[in-house]
């Protein structure tokens, strides 16, 4: 309750109410177990430890030394177990990123050596950490009182164009894929890319639907508002967003728009609020532009910036720009504020949690780690949430979202066999070769 008196400025101990907000929330988890959509510890462990037995888990991870990535200061860790355990985490989404611009044969081989990690880590915990495959798998962890992990691709380009490796990649764990990061592929647009296919392409639909028949959930995060919209009228199964936020809050690309919101609760999917501060807070959005531009003005090789070729004199520019322009603050209550607004244009069955935890330099104030779930949910259980809508946001829908998206592969696996399209022939087709 601590991060609670934090953020209202106040040094008191905790009142009843505050403790029996508490007590509700400690119930509300015990019984559902939380589910986070998106945690970025993979790649972490990979980019800051090298492998698996860099690092020790079962300790508090906040303050390990870090190396400094070009001059910067490094974002500490945000998972670890002892975290996981005291936030009420009960099932993880671990994402196997890779970055977009690896792509081809390559691409494929990282993203297997993300999916190695994941279970190499759950291994290594077998007392904390259990894959599961399944809503009752997730289930039957959180009884036995591990932490259910299960794996995410984030980014169509992963999977080299080819239904088969989708395939292999869902025998190995992956139970969804983003179909874009933070650049178009050869079948979607992205988000934050110039639009080249305006959704999704003839091969993208095919993709969803391999994806549908297979029982992989389809991810929405990251990807153009055209594609979400080609994508939910494509899916026979219900879709999720991982971890994205309203967009009638944040005029942010990477943030849902209120029409597809409409569309998710049509679709029984799932949208899982995200904490990145850039998609969180409007304010914050502007800043980072105005600090990116500025930076691109003190200093923008070959040609361009007041001190081109004088990286020190740049540095100190921007420093100054810094002291008189200070960051915006982003809270707790605000990322409440995006969970509330799906909920009233999608609905409470439509809402979910999906940190990105480990994969964004800072988190919001009160939310800095996997360890402060509950003063979110006390949050909104102060804002007049009922236990019952608490459990829904927390997992309930996830589960639900999982088994709808299993038993549509069940109906489609009965009457069709895999797909042997490649994209020549499906864009061949749709051109009228």
């Amino acid at each position: 309750m601590a991060v609670a008196l934090m953020l209202c400025g106040s040094s008191h101990a905790a009142s009843p109410s505050d403790a029996a907000l508490a007590a509700r929330t400690d119930r509300v988890l015990a019984a559902t177990p939380l589910i986070d959509g998106h945690n970025d510890l993979p790649w972490a462990i990979r980019t800051l430890f090298g492998n698996v037995a860099g690092v020790d888990l079962s300790t508090h991870t906040a303050n390990l030394p870090l190396k400094a990535k070009d001059g910067e200061t490094p974002t500490p860790l945000m998972t670890d177990i002892p975290r996981l355990r005291a936030g009420h985490v009960g099932g993880q989404f671990w994402s196997v990123w890779i970055p977009p611009t690896v792509t081809g044969s390559e691409a494929v081989k990282m993203t297997l050596e993300q999916i190695d990690i994941v279970h190499t880590m759950v291994a290594r915990y077998p007392k904390d950490l259990q894959m599961a495959y399944s809503a009752d798998d997730i289930v039957s962890a959180h009884k036995a009182g591990r932490i259910a992990s299960l794996i995410g691709i984030e980014g169509g380009h992963q999977i080299d164009n080819s239904l088969p490796v989708l395939r292999d990649m869902y025998l190995l764990g992956a139970r969804y894929m983003t179909l874009t990061h933070t650049l178009n592929n050869d079948w979607a647009d992205s988000a934050t890319d110039a639009p080249k296919h305006h959704g999704l392409t003839p091969f993208g639909r095919t993709v969803v639907h391999e994806m549908n028949r297979l029982g992989m959930l389809v991810d929405l995060s990251h990807v153009s508002p055209d594609t979400m919209r080609d994508a939910l009228n494509t899916s026979v199964a219900p879709v999720m967003f991982s971890h994205s936020g309203a967009r009638a809050l944040n005029d942010h690309p990477r943030d849902v728009p209120d029409d597809v919101l409409k569309m998710v609760a049509r679709n029984r999917g799932i949208v899982m609020a995200t904490f990145a501060s850039t998609y969180v807070s409007a304010e914050r959005n502007r800043w980072e532009a105005d600090r990116a531009a500025e930076q691109t003005r003190f200093n923008a090789p070959p040609y361009a910036g007041l001190y081109i070729g004088q990286p020190e004199r740049a540095k100190a520019a921007l420093a100054e720009w810094d002291r008189q322009h200070p960051k915006p603050v982003v809270t707790l209550a605000m990322v409440a504020d995006h969970i509330e607004h799906i909920r009233q244009v999608a609905g409470i069955d439509a809402v979910g949690i999906g940190s990105d935890f480990d994969g964004i330099p800072e988190a919001p104030r009160g939310l800095e780690g996997v360890d402060r779930y509950p003063a979110l949910f006390q949050e909104l259980a102060r804002r007049g949430w009922t236990d019952a809508e608490l459990s829904k946001l927390a997992g309930g829908n996830m589960l639900r979202v999982m088994r709808e998206a299993a038993a549509v592969a069940k109906r489609l696996q009965a009457t069709e066999a895999p797909s042997t399209a490649t994209i020549a022939q499906v864009d061949a087709a749709a051109a009228g070769k």
